[in-house]
């Protein structure tokens, strides 16, 4: 088998040595990454906005379900983040069997999780009266969950992939995946949403589809999730590897997995749980508050992928310097990736700040929403740069293997002083959502700090690989 079918970036290309040599590398990876990030938050962002034309209500339940469902699945998707630093630190050791193998076990694992978390999730609305969520909300967050929450273990499942794709430097079926499956959401979504009645005849059966309201956009992302996993796998089977390697399920390979990726799931949990308490509490304010969160929190979304696909592609080029035991040049790949999403995020900041009406308009806000959410936008704008950091901090440090740091950091940074301020600002100060936000830009502005610290620190001793 020819090297380049399995691990083309690193076989093909030399270690980029200098900064533009480094930057050129991470942009090869970067942009692909970040296209097909950016493509799974759309179909987010579609789903607020077409269902945010069907009303306040049904806007507030998208937001609500959202923010559940993120928060009950987010350490599902933490844990198969595990498969990061396995894979990719066996291919910078030049071992893509056993990078083919780790992946066999994640899938395996992705499922079980996958079925766990899916129970779990469709017990959350229960609780949503002891929070103060009014009945009309809950029956939609529930007919919402109701098809959301099947396409869980097809998620983790397609993260799984996307890890191992990502590490051997083949991210194009992730790209051509997002791009299918958000064109054929954004056809789905209104159909489901509003249902047929108004398509001409010529529409066929498409014109007795009923109007499912908010639950139709989790139906549409149902499909669109099992049609992505469908692509992915397809492409991975197109990919040669030397030998035969085992698709049988290895406790001992599915423990390790689960070891490295337990504190990245705790540390998502811990982001994600802050941010779904936010949208909570947004609730408790009023249909008018939670949707201008929604909204706000789509658009951050939207632009915080770009520090994910950044520190995804670090992730990678961090794990393959770590596998060849060259610290200098995982250092120079860490650096060089905290720059570009500093950078980058910082555009987006500046797009926040400049056209918030524009943005505002984009969203099909409801005018008794809009004087809310132009102020969580220009918070928004602010935070931008330091989202980016964290989020790509998060990934230079899961390359190096360095995952319970970032864990305790976003404990600390969220929980300690992210949440504490919401509180005050938001509710004992009556500052209402707007205090919230300016709570969540602390948590953010102190995690941040705190994992560019940390790799500076760690990347100027010696990295070891996390197996071998």
């Amino acid at each position: 088998m020819p090297p380049e079918a399995v691990e083309p970036s690193v076989s093909s290309s030399p270690p980029a040595r200098g900064a533009k040599g480094e930057l050129r590398a991470l942009l090869r990876l970067a942009i692909p990454l970040c296209i097909a990030q950016a493509g799974q938050s759309l179909m987010g962002v579609t789903d607020t906005f077409i269902v945010g034309r069907a009303g306040t209500s049904a806007l507030a339940a998208v937001g609500l379900s959202h923010a559940l469902f993120f928060a009950v699945s987010s350490f599902g998707m933490g844990l198969m983040m595990g498969v990061d630093p396995l894979v990719s630190q066996a291919i910078g050791a030049g071992h893509p069997r056993r990078a083919r193998d780790v992946l066999w076990q994640g899938v395996w694992l992705s499922a079980f999780v996958g079925v766990v978390l899916w129970a779990v999730l469709i017990t959350v609305p229960a609780g949503l009266p002891w929070v103060g969520v009014a009945e009309e909300q809950i029956v939609q967050v529930r007919a919402f969950l109701h098809f959301r929450a099947p396409s869980l273990p097809l998620m983790l499942i397609f993260l799984t992939v996307r890890a191992y794709l990502q590490a051997i430097g083949t991210p194009r079926p992730l790209v051509v995946s997002a791009v299918l499956a958000n064109i054929i959401n954004v056809m789905l979504v209104p159909l489901f949403v509003f249902g047929g009645e108004s398509l001409p005849e010529w529409a066929g059966p498409l014109t007795h589809v009923p109007a499912m309201g908010a639950a139709g956009a989790a139906l549409s992302t149902l499909l669109c999730t099992a049609l992505e996993v469908l692509i992915v796998a397809r492409a991975v089977q197109a990919i040669p590897v030397p030998g035969t390697p085992s698709r049988r399920p290895v406790k001992a390979d599915q423990l390790r997995a689960f070891r490295v990726g337990l504190p990245i799931g705790l540390h998502i949990a811990a982001e994600v749980g802050v941010f779904a308490l936010a949208g909570v509490l947004s609730a408790k304010l009023g249909p008018e508050s939670v949707g201008a969160h929604q909204i706000a929190i789509s658009f951050a979304s939207l632009t915080f992928t770009m520090a994910l696909g950044i520190g995804n592609a670090g992730s990678v080029r961090v794990g393959w310097a770590v596998g060849a035991h060259d610290t200098p040049q995982a250092r120079r790949s860490g650096l060089m990736a905290f720059a570009l999403g500093a950078g980058v995020m910082s555009l987006g900041g500046l797009v926040f700040a400049l056209f918030p009406q524009g943005l505002a308009k984009l969203a099909g806000a409801p005018p008794e929403v809009l004087p809310l959410l132009l102020p969580l936008l220009m918070v928004s704008a602010i935070f931008q740069v330091f989202d980016g950091v964290q989020g790509v901090g998060a990934g230079v440090l899961r390359g190096a293997g360095q995952t319970r740091f970032t864990f305790v950091a976003n404990i600390v940074g969220h929980y300690a002083v992210g949440l504490p301020l919401t509180l005050l600002l938001g509710f004992h100060l009556g500052m209402g959502v707007l205090g919230i936000w300016w709570g969540l830009c602390a948590g953010l502005i102190a995690v941040a700090a705190a994992v560019l610290w940390r790799f500076w620190r760690v990347s100027a001793g010696t990295l070891r690989p996390l197996e071998g």
